[in-house]
């Protein structure tokens, strides 16, 4: 059984820190995107950033690109998303997720497998 389970989620204020972690187990994620969404109440998931399971290519968007890093440590089967100068429009629910590398780079909302998320609050 595929699991993907996110922790490290929690209130912090604006400029703080919070580093989120994904176990992964179940099967072997070689051919796959580890990456991370996220969603905001009220609003669609949207993509944050992608790794290859190799630790190639990190991708991130846009508004999260120089404060957000994302990286993978194959021997703990974990991805983990560090995230510094956070903003109140960060606030939202994480997901991880891994998506087949098929479906092409970076990852879109088709992914395979996800996990239950984690709420990240930023307060002003």
């Amino acid at each position: 059984q595929v699991q993907l389970v996110e922790s490290g989620g929690g209130l912090v204020q604006a400029g703080g820190s919070l580093r989120l972690s994904c176990v992964v187990s179940g099967r072997t994620f070689s051919n796959y995107a580890m990456g991370w969404f996220r969603q905001a109440l009220g609003k669609e998931r949207e993509f944050v950033a992608a790794i290859r399971w190799s630790g190639a290519s990190p991708y991130y968007a846009d508004s999260v690109k120089g404060r957000f890093t994302i990286s993978r440590d194959n021997a703990k089967n974990t991805v983990s998303l560090q995230m510094n100068s956070l903003k109140p429009e960060d606030t939202a629910v994480y997901y991880c997720i891994a998506s087949l590398l098929y479906r092409g780079w970076p990852p879109k909302d088709d992914y395979d497998y996800w996990g239950q998320g984690t709420q990240v609050t930023v307060s002003s």
